[in-house]
């Protein structure tokens, strides 16, 4: 399975870089979640529990960190293994540009396999939803940076009072 796609954060380069680097930054964004532990130098090694189509499992993974060139782009490659469902292997691509308003334009390009349970699913399940699962990813990556859009106000604060990773920081 290969896709790709682009977001625009509202944030300079350098905070995407330095989130893209951050544990628990990515422990916020990587749906279904639960450990995320690790650095840029060693890896990350994470616990993530999920369910495709009638297949539920905890996969324990570790993702590496690869031909690194700050803050403009990274490969990452990874894999995770979920006793009976099977396992999930593969590598991104990101890059990170800036946009005409000062923002962060960051590319990917996926390349994924999986095999065990998984793979009997069929294609048209899996690829679904490893779409589903990066789309996901960098909305929450996109969130836990800006913080939530101006409508979306679910604490009762006023809107536009909540602060994302990089406004908390410099604030």
């Amino acid at each position: 399975m290969h896709m790709n796609d682009s977001q625009e954060i509202n944030a300079p380069v350098e905070q995407v870089w330095a989130a893209i680097l951050d544990a628990e930054i990515l422990k916020q964004c990587v749906p279904g979640c639960t450990e995320m532990a690790g650095n840029a130098e060693e890896g990350f090694d994470a616990t993530v529990v999920q369910k495709v189509g009638p297949v539920k499992a905890t996969f324990k993974g570790h993702v590496s960190l690869s031909d690194m060139n700050a803050p403009n782009s990274l490969h990452l490659s990874g894999e995770g293994k979920g006793g009976a469902a099977g396992f999930a292997k593969g590598g991104a691509d990101v890059s990170l540009s800036v946009t005409e308003n000062g923002g962060t334009l960051l590319e990917y390009s996926v390349e994924a396999k999986v095999g065990g349970k998984l793979a009997q699913l069929g294609s048209r399940i899996v690829d679904g939803f490893a779409k589903k699962m990066a789309d996901q990813f960098f909305a929450n990556f996109k969130t836990a940076i800006e913080g939530p859009s101006e409508d979306a106000d679910t604490d009762g604060e006023a809107s536009g009072e909540k602060k994302g990773w990089f406004k908390r920081i410099v604030s």
